[in-house]
């Protein structure tokens, strides 16, 4: 198994909460996707980032399907239109 976590920083925090709707819509659009998480940051200080997405595959093969998956990349496209910071980890389990 494979996770995959991003945490994102928007230059607007409001803008947390529709890329929360959008980031949960791959579940049922993007077979590879074991399960996904996605949280916005409560404690909003300095340090943190605005949203956590964790997500779950059954290999690395399956985690590259989804990252070229066009359903994923039309949101990877908002995401970047909307200057969001990223930071990932992946790592197997």
């Amino acid at each position: 198994m494979v996770r995959h976590i991003v945490f994102m920083k928007f230059p607007n925090f409001s803008l947390a909460h529709e890329a929360k709707e959008k980031l949960l819509s791959m579940k049922n659009n993007i077979t590879e996707l074991v399960d996904i998480e996605v949280g916005i940051d409560l404690s909003r200080s300095e340090r943190s980032f605005d949203l956590a997405l964790v997500t779950t595959f059954e290999s690395k093969e399956d985690l590259e399907k989804y990252r070229i998956h066009p359903y994923h990349q039309e949101i990877v496209k908002w995401l970047k239109a909307n200057d969001t910071e990223t930071k990932v980890v992946d790592y197997e389990f």
